[in-house]
């Protein structure tokens, strides 16, 4: 199997997210902000390399199936972080329980997805724009969270965005995946599938 390059970017997306739990547990000065580049520079792949893929014709089977993977691991593994580190309260709590949300609906999707395809309706389900806008501000609220995970007193209004942010992108990855709900539900209850595809958000992460 020969690996192309959009597949290396997504290989070297997931060997930071080692590099980033590192960077923050390592209390040296300035480790937030260098675990929040870490992560920009891994969304940054993201999207180089699908563009690539795109540009340059450079699909491949082990592609398709590692980016997905790649870019769910990066998001869960970036909340698990935040949530173990802001234990007790209630932000804790708001923490945790978005975290959850986010993460038990990427599960939930990548089931659905996948008995869909087994079934041959994965395209039954088209892009659209709160996909992306999910995504911007999931990523957003995330890196301000990993520079503010601290929670200085003089950060502590930057870090209340972050959490607002996250707390946004929360429901509309619950609204996205009620798309995806939607448009597998006449095959849930067993009806035949719809001849057109229903409007759905795109899901890069």
């Amino acid at each position: 199997m020969r690996i192309n390059l959009p597949t290396w970017l997504t290989l070297f997306r997931v060997a930071l997210l080692p590099v980033m739990v590192v960077v923050f547990y390592w209390q040296f000065p300035g480790h937030n902000i260098t675990a929040a580049v870490v992560f920009l520079l891994a969304a940054l792949t993201d999207w180089l390399d699908g563009y690539l893929a795109r540009r340059m014709n450079l699909t491949s089977a082990f592609g398709a199936f590692l980016d997905p993977v790649a870019d769910k691991l990066m998001v869960a593994v970036t909340l698990f972080l935040l949530v173990e580190s802001h234990r007790g309260g209630w932000a804790g709590i708001l923490m945790a329980v978005t975290a959850a949300v986010i993460v038990g609906r990427e599960i939930s999707v990548s089931a659905l997805r996948e008995w869909m395809a087994e079934i041959g309706m994965r395209a039954a389900v088209k892009v659209a724009f709160i996909g992306k806008l999910k995504t911007v501000m999931q990523m957003i609220a995330l890196v301000v969270l990993i520079v503010q995970h601290e929670k200085s007193a003089e950060a502590l209004r930057l870090y209340h965005i972050g959490e607002a942010l996250l707390v946004v992108a929360g429901v509309l990855t619950i609204w996205s995946g009620l798309y995806y709900l939607r448009a597998a539900w006449p095959m849930l209850r067993g009806e035949p599938p719809r001849r057109e595809p229903v409007n759905a958000p795109n899901d890069p992460v």
